[in-house]
């Protein structure tokens, strides 16, 4: 059934409603991932009024549907109780990783470059994906400096640092933060996925190093020379720390 009676009250349950009414949700996503690539320069002076529109075409149907306090709840409780603390908990994250900054003199060697994309993955359940590439991605692109081939590093270092890494606690990946506010067990994550996401990183790691090393090889650039680095050895970044305890 389209309408079910059973999710008239205000507090529906979204598992009992039609397929069809995901199809804003569905829409807006295609709109995000294929708007910048086909129609860039409307996109970007209109994708305020492309989000409200798809919004509407779910929310006024809803509310006709369901009834106007139906739709009123919804919108209250995706603000309240889902969006609000997950932007809250990306702006601490990128607060705290933004105001740390790691220099030192780097070379960026196939051996290097693995464990920094390790470290990486292992930070980003701890302080999130993104703070976790925020705080990785800058020693790893001035190391990286004087190489040739630099785009494999990055692509490797996104599978990993921005993804991968964040499937073991609520802190790391944004699906995983709203399933602990929902009740879900904060090391329910690290119990049932410790497995995957440890195979998943040795895999990459292990296909990033031989990749690596072959253009390392090519690029003939001796092992002892460092990356250019204005002000080596820096962490200028005590309060960040102190507050992300």
């Amino acid at each position: 059934m389209l309408f079910p009676a059973s999710v008239y009250a205000a507090d529906l349950d979204g598992a009992n409603l039609n397929l069809l009414w995901g199809l804003p949700f569905a829409l807006i996503l295609l709109s995000i991932a294929l708007g910048p690539l086909f129609f860039s320069h409307t996109w970007h002076h209109h994708y305020g009024k492309i989000t409200a529109f798809w919004t509407l075409l779910f929310l006024i149907p809803f509310s006709l549907v369901f009834g106007a306090s139906a739709g009123i709840h919804t919108v209250a409780h995706a603000l309240v109780e889902e969006y609000i603390p997950f932007i809250l908990l990306l702006l601490a994250l990128y607060t705290i990783s933004g105001g740390i900054l790691v220099w030192g003199d780097l070379n960026g060697t196939p051996k290097l470059n693995t464990a920094l994309l390790a470290v990486g993955t292992a930070l980003a359940s701890i302080m999130g994906t993104t703070g976790a590439a925020m705080l990785m991605i800058r020693p790893l692109l001035k190391a990286n400096q004087n190489r040739v081939h630099r785009v494999h590093i990055v692509i490797f270092f996104i599978f990993l640092v921005a993804n991968i890494g964040g499937g073991l606690t609520p802190l790391g990946d944004p699906p995983l933060f709203l399933g602990f506010l929902k009740g879900v067990d904060f090391m329910w994550t690290v119990k049932h996925m410790l497995a995957p996401v440890l195979i998943s990183t040795a895999a990459l790691l292990t296909a990033f190093y031989f990749i690596d090393n072959r253009f390392f090889k090519q690029e003939n650039i001796a092992q002892d020379t460092p990356a250019q680095q204005e002000n080596p050895k820096k962490l200028p970044s005590s309060e960040n720390g102190i507050f992300s305890c």
